[in-house]
């Protein structure tokens, strides 16, 4: 079989570093240039060691980079800032699987919506794939499949590392900043309450904060429920809608943020039920730098290209 390339516009953040990561152990997929303004010339290598020692990272405009031959293209750009290497690409090279990184196609019908256990089978062999944003990733996980049992919208506290702010420099990834407390922040409207509720036709109302630690986060989901239930009737829909799926682990106990640390796997656990069985609460967690973003965008490439879904990927890192 033809190894495959790709090009990765966009490298400089921490889901770039990931990525570069967890592609240089691809058995298909091997990376054929990648891209920074701020990083131009130096060796990929001085950001992600495990690398092709070859590559540099490049300064190139969009029509620069759909020259390029590869199979596929991961844009990790800023949001808002896709339009012209999409453009670029499909006018170059339309066959050539994209996957956006950013929020700009995520309400896009004409592009997939890239998040396999729920989409995995329209995701195949789709040539343009939105990746879903981490916080969306861990609701709707959690709250798909009770929601037959809700009804109204789900609350949502979430709390995140201040590697989710990137690395431009603000007050959400500034550690003095965030010393022993943590920062609410887009306390309405978040662009991720608006995907969810896109994503599952019931609405949601999310409060996200950041916190002192590098990376990781966790939601602490609560919705009213249509009928009294018990917790063992909604942990045994949450286990059996989850059965199979390598990536999901439904747990009893709370899982943390430090739970899903340098994990693959989104995990959801602590099931309770209030006393007068109208109300359910659970918590999610990820790695937002992984599952919340470049293990589901391995996921989604491999899908694209016609590859076993967790090639290059394993449950656990080494």
């Amino acid at each position: 079989m033809r190894d495959l390339r790709l090009g990765l516009v966009g490298a400089r953040g921490h889901t770039g570093r990931e990525l570069l990561r967890l592609l240089s152990r691809h058995p298909r997929l091997s990376v054929g240039f990648v891209t920074s303004r701020e990083l131009e010339g130096r060796p990929v290598t001085e950001e992600a060691p495990e690398s092709d020692a070859r590559l540099v990272f490049e300064d190139l405009r969009a029509e620069e980079c759909a020259a390029r031959d590869v199979d596929a293209f991961v844009l990790a750009l800023p949001n808002g800032a896709s339009a012209p290497y999409v453009a670029a690409i499909d006018a170059a090279r339309a066959s050539a699987v994209i996957v956006d990184l950013s929020a700009d196609h995520r309400f896009d019908d004409g592009w997939a919506y890239g998040q396999p256990e729920r989409r995995r089978a329209a995701l195949a062999r789709r040539s343009r794939v939105a990746n879903p944003g981490c916080y969306a990733t861990a609701m709707q996980l959690a709250i798909e499949p009770l929601l037959p049992f809700t009804s109204g919208p789900a609350h949502v506290f979430g709390v995140s590392g201040y590697s989710g702010a990137g690395t431009a420099p603000s007050p959400r990834n500034d550690p003095a900043v965030l010393a022993e407390t943590v920062l609410p922040y887009a306390l309405v409207d978040h662009p991720h309450e608006r995907e969810v509720t896109h994503q599952l036709g019931r609405g949601v109302c999310f409060v996200p904060h950041v916190a002192p630690f590098f990376r990781g986060l966790s939601v602490t989901i609560s919705a009213n429920l249509a009928r009294p239930c018990s917790a063992t009737e909604l942990a045994q829909a949450l286990a059996e809608r989850y059965r199979g799926e390598p990536l999901v682990r439904v747990v009893d106990d709370v899982p943390t943020a430090r739970t899903a640390r340098d994990r693959h796997e989104v995990y959801i656990g602590g099931l309770s039920v209030s006393l007068d069985g109208g109300r359910v609460a659970m918590v999610a967690a990820l790695d937002n730098l992984l599952a919340g973003a470049a293990t589901t965008a391995i996921r989604n490439l491999n899908l694209a290209l016609g590859l076993p879904e967790l090639t290059g990927i394993t449950p656990w890192l080494p």
